[in-house]
Formats: structure tokens, sequence, C-alpha cells
């Protein structure tokens, strides 16, 4: 058997309720684990996916009831691997603020929840197709970056949207980060054009293996998502893909020494400068 860490990506099609969605991604991550993953991540909206304002404002629920988080929880222990929830529309329980969060949460071997992440940057815009999105009227942007020590490095959190902002992903890499987690619910037209590129630029500017866990086909609420979930290495390269958008599992070993080593020759993370804005 080849050397390096044993990864799973999850690509589900998530329903628009917690316990249907947990039917839906439990035996994709038996499988993962039963292949040998010891890091499972799973996409952005794993517990839920649901736009429709009348069923979805009824269906957010705390972390601390959801059955998605709670079912994860659970299958890490049971499983003994670590599950990157790529995440979970939660209740933000912010005062004063009744929008949810779309939360990231990595889970370790006993079950534990280790890190937390609340997405940065909500994802507004009116498609040339005629689609529209206001993630920001139901969901609160967080307010700070995540690094998380794993017993293979340390990872950083970021959530769909974020792929865009390459100065977030600058800073988890100088935070140590030497794994990029990017769970995704990407737009067909956006995901066609820009998923790929995006990914591999990111990995390339950090030296870091970025890994993305997508949503994918058409769902209950009629959005349609690009999935592709795709593993790139710190060199830019495409190291294992889906070429689909049905629900599966993407297999990929990782040499956590390629890290150091991309970053070795081209080390662009100790040059910064200061300068004159114009």
């Amino acid at each position: 058997m080849s050397s390096g860490l044993p990864i799973a990506l999850i690509q589900t099609r998530t329903p628009a309720t917690q316990a249907a969605a947990l039917a839906h991604v439990e035996p994709l991550i038996r499988q993962a684990a039963a292949q040998g993953a010891k890091f499972i991540l799973t996409p952005e909206g794993s517990n839920l996916l649901e736009q429709r304002k009348d069923r979805r404002g009824l269906a957010i629920v705390s972390e601390r009831q959801d059955a998605v988080v709670l079912g994860l929880r659970h299958l890490a222990a049971e499983l003994d691997v670590w599950i990157l929830m790529g995440s979970a529309i939660v209740k933000s329980e912010q005062a004063g603020d009744d929008r949810a969060a779309n939360r990231s949460l990595l889970i370790d071997a006993n079950g534990g929840i280790v890190a937390r992440y609340d997405k940065l940057h909500v994802f507004d815009v009116d498609l040339p197709n005629g689609e529209t999105y206001r993630e920001s009227s139901t969901i609160r942007p967080g307010d700070g970056a995540v690094v998380a020590d794993t017993p293979w490095g340390r990872l950083g959190l970021t959530v769909c949207y974020d792929i865009r902002f390459p100065h977030l992903f600058r800073q988890l890499a100088k935070a140590g980060a030497g794994m990029i987690s990017v769970p995704a619910a990407f737009t067909v037209p956006t995901g066609e054009a820009h998923w790929e590129t995006l990914l591999r630029a990111r990995a390339i500017e950090t030296g870091a293996f970025v890994l993305a866990p997508a949503q994918g086909g058409t769902h209950e609420d009629g959005r349609r998502t690009w999935g592709r979930s795709t593993v790139v290495g710190p060199w830019g390269e495409v190291i294992a893909r889906l070429d689909h958008d049905e629900p599966g599992v993407l297999h990929a070993r990782l040499d956590v020494s390629a890290v150091e080593k991309a970053r070795s020759s081209v080390p662009a993370l100790r040059h910064d400068r200061e300068f004159t804005a114009p």
C-alpha cells in the first residue's frame, strides 16, 4: 500500500431536512472509512440545503440539536476517523441577529469538536442566467480565520466563496496550515468557469494541499451545484477529482512532506513587502 495520509472527500446532494441529510451522507462516510480513509471531509451545507424561506427558517436548529452534527460526531468516534463537516447551517445564537451561521466543524476521532469556523465571506450576486443569491440575508458572516491542529499537521478552514479571497489563504498558510479545506456548493456557471482554476491557484500561492469536497446536482429547492470534488497538491497539481456531480467518495493520499518541498522551492510566503497602495 502506498504511503501518505489517506483522506476521502464526500460529494453529496444534500436533502432539505436534517434527517434525510444524515441518511444521505452516513453511508458515504462509512464507505470512505471502510476503504481506509482516516480523514474524511464533507461539503458545505452537509446538514441542510434549503433556500425556500417558508421551510428554511423552521428547519434550522442549534448546533447542539442538529441531527447531522450529532450523527457525524458519533460516526467519527465509532469509525475512529477525523471528520471535517464542511459546514452546517445552524443558528448563530448571536444576540440581536436571527440569521444562521454557515459553520465548518472539525471533529476528532473521539467525536469531539476541536475547531469551529463561521464562513467569513457571504455570497451575494445576480448571475447572467437569472439566478440570484443573497446569502447575507440569511447567514451571519464570521469574524475570524481559523487554523486547527490535526495528527497530520495544521488545517486551515474556509468555506466556498472564501476561495475568491487569496489574502485569507495566505494568512492561513503563514499561520502554519499545510492543508486548507474548501467545502463548497458552487453554482454551475461559476463552477464550470472557475472552480478548478481557483483551487489550483490557492494551492500554488500557499504551497498547501487544497481539499475541496462539493455538493453536486439539482437539489430539492431547485438550485444546481457543480460537484467535481477535487484534491490539489501544494505544487498546484490535481491529485484526485470526480468528473461529475453525482454523490460519491473521492479517495487520495497526501504526502505531507510535499508542503515543505513546495515552499522551499518557491518561498513566496517569506517574501511579502510593505508597499504604498495606489
